[in-house]
């Protein structure tokens, strides 16, 4: 609700003008908070960044925090929040980070209902004077710009932003566990989690080439064995997430009720088998979907600038295009193999919703999770 009401008239605009102006100079924008961050992004023509920058420098520092607009921006966050129902897929996992990261790194981000209805303007506002410091703010650019004259304008528009003593970063921990969401429906959705390691360690590309054997594309084994193989599911898919010093692959199937446990198992089966070796053709098609990927990024400024500012969150600095494909071209069969078997699956945990729940093994379930270390970035 700080993140919304920000947007509804700060500096010498009002809820209208901010709209009015950014329209006119054709900026695309968004805004959204996660476990760590409040986050805007906003794309537009080379003539505009400085205005644009202005008008989001009002958002953070002098938001109006109109008293009339609380009511419409709780309900726009009921509204958010109950879209969820709507969506099994983002349900699940909205629950699956709360088995996996517990109550306090685990929060959805959506809050809940008697929490929102609960919130005063004094709340917004001193969440605003709280929370909105300069202290661990990233601000990332890319596109065409002059870099000397971006600094001088970042420092005219944000010096006078206040700030704290920087405090030690809570360590996130994960935990094992298994929760269903009854749902009469003939569907079932699978929601399933386990370690891997984080973005900022030095064996990340080792990981992350591991997806990719798993899930990217209509050759990956998830889609082969789970789907065209044996028919089990509508959609199936798994990907890798950072938080804080915790990294997690988050696996997805959507599938009948009859058919759930079975599909469960086989994709438990599947990922397992990728310490049984890795194929020199799922090799070369992963180096292939990564340096695809790269080359789309680099034509997309909104994606490089969201890019550099992950790097610089998790690492304390940017790499570069030719580091990242070096890491790529240095993956092998070996090694891939080698890296899932130094750092198997461990602490699972599962969400389901449908007519039955799914059981996930007991060996499983009690694995607990270990503190993984190696670090490439400057710190941390």
């Amino acid at each position: 609700m700080t993140l919304d009401l920000a947007q509804r008239g700060a500096g010498d605009r009002n809820s209208r003008q901010i709209v009015e102006d950014l329209d006119f100079m054709g900026v695309e924008r968004s805004s959204s908070c996660s476990t760590f961050h409040t986050s805007f992004s906003v794309a537009c023509v080379a003539d505009a960044l400085s205005e644009t920058l202005g008008i989001y420098a009002d958002m953070v520092l002098r938001p109006h925090m109109p008293e009339d607009e609380v009511e419409e921006s709780r309900q726009t966050a009921l509204q958010e929040l109950l879209s969820i129902e709507d969506d099994p897929s983002q349900k699940v996992f909205t629950q699956l980070k709360n088995v996996r990261y517990g109550a306090q790194f685990g929060r959805s981000p959506y809050g809940l209902v008697e929490g929102l209805e609960s919130v005063v303007l004094k709340d917004i506002v001193d969440y605003h004077q709280g929370r909105y410091l300069s202290d661990g703010a990233i601000l990332a650019v890319a596109g065409k710009f002059d870099w000397e004259s971006l600094k001088n304008l970042v420092e005219n528009l944000f010096s006078d932003w206040n700030s704290r003593e920087n405090s030690p970063s809570e360590l996130v921990l994960v935990q094992a566990g298994v929760r269903h969401l009854q749902h009469d429906s003939s569907q079932t959705h699978i929601a399933l989690a386990y370690d891997c390691v984080p973005y900022q360690h030095v064996e990340f590309y080792q990981s992350r080439g591991l997806i990719s054997v798993l899930s990217d594309g209509m050759s990956s084994r998830l889609f082969t064995e789970v789907r065209e193989k044996r028919g089990l599911v509508y959609t199936v898919s798994a990907s890798c997430q950072t938080i804080g010093n915790q990294g997690s692959v988050l696996t997805y199937a959507g599938t009948t009720g009859a058919r759930a446990q079975e599909t469960l198992d086989v994709t438990i089966e599947t990922i397992m088998s990728l310490g049984d070796g890795i194929s020199e053709g799922e090799l070369s098609r992963l180096k292939a979907r990564v340096k695809s990927a790269l080359i789309m990024e680099q034509e997309s400024s909104s994606s490089r600038s969201s890019q550099i500012a992950t790097d610089w969150y998790y690492l304390r600095r940017v790499q570069n295009r030719k580091e990242v494909l070096a890491e790529i071209e240095s993956l092998t069969c070996g090694s891939l193999v080698e890296h899932f078997l130094k750092y198997p699956p461990r602490c699972w945990g599962l969400v389901t919703m449908g007519p039955e729940p799914v059981v996930l093994p007991d060996a499983m379930v009690s694995v607990k999770s270990s503190m993984v270390n190696g670090s490439r970035g400057e710190t941390r």
